[in-house]
């Protein structure tokens, strides 16, 4: 990846701004130089190395994912709701462990 960013982002670089890479920009503060360009150039090898990362691996293993989910068959309920107070009890209830009421025939039906 080094070497793309030097001989192709940097070369690019070099003919819009007239310099070979962002190296040569410096910072003179007091006596010293602060270099930023040599941040730039790391910034944007970092940058193109987690974009070749996230569509080469990341997005299509999430497309993947997201077609092998589609194909799994929906899961049977194991809850259903009490018509009275809304709370969420067994399938296989006949009353309802909160308030007591019957959960019958109707009632199951309305609440699945």
């Amino acid at each position: 990846m080094t070497s793309f960013v030097t001989n192709v982002v940097n070369k690019l670089i070099a003919a819009v701004v007239s310099k070979p890479d962002f190296s040569a920009f410096k910072l003179h503060l007091n006596s010293t130089d602060i270099t930023y360009g040599m941040f730039l150039n790391d910034l944007v090898g970092f940058v193109l190395v987690a974009a070749a990362v996230y569509f080469f691996m990341v997005a299509p293993m999430n497309a993947w994912k997201g077609r092998q989910g589609r194909a799994a068959a929906p899961v049977d309920p194991t809850t259903k709701k009490c018509p009275e107070c809304l709370s969420e009890v067994p399938v296989a209830a006949k009353r309802c462990a909160f308030c007591t009421s019957q959960i019958g025939g109707a009632a199951a039906a309305a609440g699945a």
